[in-house]
Formats: structure tokens, sequence, C-alpha cells
């Protein structure tokens, strides 16, 4: 399908193998039938696949590979022989795989810019000048901004969102320098849904992160950047009330995948302090 995916099995049949995997199609071809073309917003935030059954079974993969991630981790904890490691990671990126397939499919039948214009030169969006990586060498992993507190967390309810929410507001200034929180290479720099200007940057370890909401954005598809770099600076563009940062962390590039960013910086060793998360 001439799109990006990383250590996947070795022939695409493999891929959906398993009930998983045939699941995901099958829930694919009827999400599809159901939502009506061009319809990439809904006035929130980008929610390309509107099925219900879509949606959860989106939700059951997530869920199916973050177990697969933490057994992974938990069997090279306690040095689990290579083979043990290596199956279970296979099973980590089969099923990271079919949800990949999923939502580039479902992305681009809706018109999610990342799956569509990932370069973001169709819309011409507001690029700045490209920043360098910082004079000072960075921890491995940092927060996405300075000077915040937190208002909208992860997975709460509100008006605002078609369904939850899916990653964690830092609520800034607008014009508030936004750093990539981790070294890795810039997949997507889009605008123009719900997310406004945003950033999408695939991390050494697999995840995703996403920068929305900006008033300029500093880097460009394809290009590296160092943990601490800046990327963009904070604003108000797309659906929003106010200027903040929505950050995101997911699985794969697109929409559908997000996991909890607060833990998931954690297990990078970065603790972000503010208000607590609204529920």
């Amino acid at each position: 399908m001439g799109r990006e995916h990383h250590a996947r099995l070795p022939r695409t049949r493999a891929r959906f193998r398993g009930a998983t995997g045939a699941a995901l199609f099958a829930l694919l071809l009827l999400a599809l039938a159901a939502v009506p073309a061009g319809a990439g917003s809904d006035g929130f935030h980008n929610d390309g696949f509107r099925s219900d059954g879509f949606r959860k079974e989106a939700a059951r993969a997530v869920r199916a590979h973050e177990r697969a991630r933490e057994r992974v981790d938990r069997l090279r904890e306690s040095d689990a022989s290579r083979a043990e490691v290596k199956d279970a990671e296979r099973r980590r990126k089969a099923v990271r795989a079919g949800l990949w397939d999923l939502l580039w499919a479902s992305g681009r039948y809706s018109g999610d810019p990342v799956a569509v214009d990932p370069s973001g030169q169709d819309r011409r969006c507001p690029f700045g000048d490209r920043s360098r990586p910082p004079e000072r060498r960075a921890r491995p992993w940092t927060a996405p901004t300075r000077r915040y507190w937190l208002s909208a967390g992860y997975a709460a309810k509100g008006s605002r969102w078609a369904h939850r929410h899916t990653g964690q507001d830092f609520a800034v200034d607008s014009g508030t320098p936004v750093y990539a929180v981790g070294s890795g290479t810039v997949r997507a720099t889009t605008c123009g849904d719900g997310f406004g200007n945003q950033v999408v940057i695939r991390h050494r370890d697999g995840y995703f992160t996403q920068y929305a909401h900006l008033s300029r954005i500093d880097v460009r598809k394809g290009g590296r950047v160092t943990a601490g770099q800046r990327i963009g600076l904070s604003g108000a563009t797309g659906n929003v009330t106010g200027p903040h940062l929505h950050f995101e962390v997911r699985i794969t590039p697109y929409v559908g995948s997000a996991v909890a960013p607060l833990p998931w910086l954690r297990r990078k060793a970065v603790e972000v302090a503010g208000a607590p998360a609204l529920p």
C-alpha cells in the first residue's frame, strides 16, 4: 500500500492469520461501508472510524498490543531465553501490524491528513525556520513543553470530544515552544483537521508522539530530531477553546491507536507536574 511499516511479519497474509487479524479486517470492511465519504472530522477531533464496533475492535487491539509489550518487558527483565523474547516480540508486532493496516485504511477513507498528506504540502501548513538540536545534551526523554499546567487528561469525558479524550492537554500560552520528547524521525507535519497544525514523530521504541494545535511547525517530514529539540510553537489551531498543547502517544501514526501518555512518559523516567487532569 506504499506506506511505512516497521518490523512486520515477512508476508502480508501472515499478518492477518489468527482471530485478531481476521476480526480487525472484518470490522474495517463494515466500518468503511458505514462511514460517509469525506467524513474526516466530526467537529471535534478527527474521527474517521465512527462505527462503535470499529472503535471497540481497535481499542481491543490497542489493549492486546500493550499486554504483549508488557510481556516482552517482563521476559527481558527476567532474563528469559532469547527464543522466548523473540517469539513474544513477534506476537506484539503482529498485533501492531493488523492495527496499522486497519487504521491506515480508515484514515485514507476518512481524510485524516496523517494518512493522506503527511508532509502538509497540499494544505500549505505554516512552517517556520527549521529548528536545530539543543546546544546542551538533553536527557534521553523530556516533557513536551515548559511552564504548563495539566488540563484535560487521557480518556476524559466532555462535550468537546466525540468520544473520550485521546491525549493529555498541556495548558500554555500561545507561542510557547514545544519540544520533541525523545529522539526520532518526523513522520508527519499536517494541518487542516480538528487537530489543527500538528507534528507526529516516530521514536526508536516504535511508538509515535503527536503534538497538536500548534501555531507554527519548525520541522519537516522525514527530518531527524533529538530530545528537547523545538518542533514548533503552541497555539489554538483546529477545534479548541483556547491555546494549549495536545500531546498524544500512539502505537501507529494514526487516530485510534492512542495509549495513556503520562504512564508512557513515566516509563521513560519523565515526570510531569501540574494541576490534576480533569475527570
